[in-house]
């Protein structure tokens, strides 16, 4: 019989098919092996690398610390500081571990566990006790059941000192950078948020230079959670910020936002612009607004408090655009100031309209519509000008475009094209209505003929440097173009303007021992789209000496209440600023060889407040004193705390004074909670 014969048995094809699959199984099996070991060690190789690296590589970030904004002199308006955040574990500080006097756990002996307490109480005490807050508001945090709570944000170092001392069981600290300002120019400067991120004025304009560069930590993790540098890694230094020196002076800057302030509260005024320019430079020592905020208190930020008037706000400019109609009467119909002009006592009827006077004057000489601000003579001036040509100064006088001072917002104003014009367009502009200006601009304007007619560039950073103080950006004067003669220029501040504070409507804005040329200005703003019901602004530009001008300034009043002549208003506002500068800058009476008569008088802006320097560590003492301009004599080691100061707190003493403080031999010792 042969072996076909034999019939074939159940049981191995069934073991056939079976291994069959076994097999197939495996061979899938083993494709997927590879297929995984592919997409981890080829295709994807870097995504599974990164998770590796995150679970035992941790990159710290160190923050750069942001630079600082000077001024012209080299002082601090704005730098940032370290300070202290304080954060707790409520779960933690529940359950403090207890130990004995010896600083060994205390067991239960039960469990041999190391027994806890709660120690919320003493910890909302001692943060009540140093940060002043009530004991009540922490002890309500501490009894929450989140995992982390804010026990204090930004706490100063000198404060936060005590309770970093004291190690407690779930609270910790972390250093923080908080930006500190002089508070003056705040418009100009502007704020940054929590983050230190730039969010108005040069603090926004400026974040990236101001910024600097982040440095970087590598860490490698044990099993254990033991963190140690990793030794191969790249380690980045962080780069400070660059330093932005601004054209600015603080003490000039600090009297006209406090004659601002005095000017709104006595006029009852919404708001109140300044500005003070070197005409020979261009360059902005002080440009103000009120009203302002507190640069250190955030809250009192607002974005109309924040708007920096001095160039975003254009305005008619009423009188003191007579500045453009007075240099073409000069250049191009070659009027002087001994010509006989009529004034229509008082009253042009134009086009049926009438353009009045504040006096009803006949015949006068142009001197004299000058001095006296007669609408009627500007408006039949300006007409005789033509309106080419009138359009034409208007527009070299800078209106109608920026002025290139380079600060955020700024406007341009509105000066119409000449297709636009209609009949009235000319004798109002001659006048300064029709035409909308901002305050740089109309100051930049009579700058130019302090500066024997040329047009200088406004700006107001002087220069930026880097971490290791090599300039990265400086801005130098600029002329941008001749707008009068150097003569015709000379002829108009001296037998004009100089007129106008001498014997005219700006005698208020005289400075005592110095020649002043200047303009008043009192322009209605219409209010409900109508003239009738109108209010006013009111302003006054000038610059001195008469003989060899060197410094230009605007005062610029808004919709004041109790008076709204600008003779009453902003002129006086000039002469009380201009009065107190030529008092305290030493720059200004150098410039001008001129020797205040109140000299004698220590200005305000020279004297600054002692603080509180009991309770200091001797370090953070000088470092306070330092900001303040004042000196430090110490007795003991600086290492010390401070215990007694010879000058009182709260007392006003002239900057540069020294300072005699009394220091402990060693910091004292702190019971640990």
């Amino acid at each position: 019989m042969s072996d076909r014969d034999f019939p074939e048995r159940p049981g191995d094809a069934e073991f056939a098919k079976r291994l069959g699959i076994v097999v197939l199984l495996f061979i899938a099996f083993l494709g997927a092996i590879i297929a995984m070991l592919l997409n981890i060690q080829v295709i994807n190789v870097r995504k599974y690398q990164e998770k590796a690296e995150k679970q035992y590589v941790r990159v710290v970030t160190e923050k750069a610390q942001r630079g600082v904004i000077l001024d012209r002199q080299g002082r601090m308006l704005a730098e940032t500081v370290e300070t202290i955040s304080f954060y707790a574990d409520p779960e933690k500080v529940r359950h403090t571990p207890l130990v004995d006097e010896n600083g060994t756990a205390v067991l239960d002996k039960k469990t041999r566990k190391q027994k806890t307490f709660d120690n919320s109480r003493e910890v909302a005490a001692l943060f009540s006790e140093k940060l002043g807050k009530s004991r009540r508001e922490y002890l309500k945090k501490l009894r929450r059941g989140k995992r982390v709570v804010v026990l204090g944000r930004k706490i100063p170092a000198a404060q936060a000192l005590p309770l970093m001392q004291q190690p407690i069981h779930g609270v910790w600290s972390d250093r923080e950078q908080q930006r500190y300002y002089l508070n003056v120019a705040a418009q100009v400067i502007g704020v940054t948020d929590s983050k230190n991120s730039g969010i108005s004025g040069l603090e926004l304009q400026f974040d990236r230079e101001l910024k600097g560069r982040d440095g970087s930590r590598i860490f490698q993790r044990l099993a254990t959670g033991k963190k140690y540098p990793a030794p191969d890694a790249l380690q980045q230094e962080p780069r400070k910020g660059h330093t932005v020196q601004l054209t600015l002076d603080a003490d000039i800057q600090s009297i006209v936002e406090d004659e601002l302030a005095a000017a709104v509260g006595t006029f009852q005024a919404n708001a109140a612009t300044g500005i003070v320019l070197d005409v020979r430079t261009g360059e902005v020592l002080a440009m103000a607004n009120n009203p302002t905020f507190d640069l250190n208190r955030r809250v009192t930020w607002t974005p109309e408090k924040a708007r920096n008037r001095s160039v975003t706000d254009s305005f008619e400019p009423g009188s003191t655009f007579k500045l453009v109609m007075a240099a073409t009467a000069t250049e191009v119909l070659k009027r002087r100031a001994e010509d006989n002009v009529f004034a229509h006592n008082g009253v042009l009827p134009l086009y049926g309209l009438r353009i009045r006077d504040h006096e009803p004057y006949g015949t006068i000489t142009f001197r004299e519509a000058i001095m006296h601000s007669s609408n009627v003579v500007a408006a039949k001036t300006a007409m005789e000008t033509g309106k080419k040509t009138f359009y034409s100064y208007t527009k070299k006088f800078g209106f109608g475009s920026k002025t290139g001072v380079g600060l955020i917002g700024e406007s341009q104003g509105r000066v119409r094209a000449l297709k636009n014009w209609d009949r009235t367009t000319l004798p109002w502009m001659g006048y300064g209505y029709q035409v909308m200006v901002t305050p740089l601009q109309i100051l930049q304007a009579y700058a130019a003929v302090a500066n024997d007619g040329v047009l200088m560039r406004p700006y107001i950073v002087r220069r930026i440097t880097d971490d290791q103080d090599r300039t990265v950006r400086e801005n130098q004067p600029q002329k941008v173009r001749e707008v009068v003669s150097p003569a015709t220029a000379r002829y108009m501040g001296r037998e004009y303007f100089k007129a106008v504070v001498d014997s005219g409507t700006a005698r208020t804005a005289a400075i005592p021992g110095m020649s002043v040329a200047g303009k008043t200005g009192t322009a209605r703003r219409a209010a409900g789209g109508s003239y009738a019901n109108a209010v006013y602004v009111s302003s006054f530009v000038g610059y001195f000496p008469v003989e060899s001008p060197r410094y230009a300034m605007i005062v610029l009043v808004e919709e004041p209440r109790t008076a709204y002549y600008a003779a009453t208003v902003a002129a006086p506002v000039f002469s009380k600023i201009s009065s107190r500068i030529l008092a305290c800058s030493e720059e200004l009476q150098k410039n001008l060889s001129f020797r205040s008569p109140e000299q004698s008088l220590l200005d305000s802006t020279k004297t600054v407040a002692v603080p509180e320097l009991k309770g200091m560590k001797g370090r953070d003492a000088q470092r306070v004193l330092k900001w303040l301009g004042l000196e430090m004599e110490l007795s003991g080691g600086v290492d010390g705390v401070v215990t007694s100061q010879n000058v009182p707190p709260g007392t006003k003493v002239e900057k540069t004074r020294v300072i005699r403080v009394g220091l402990s031999s060693k910091t004292p010792k702190r019971a640990f909670l």
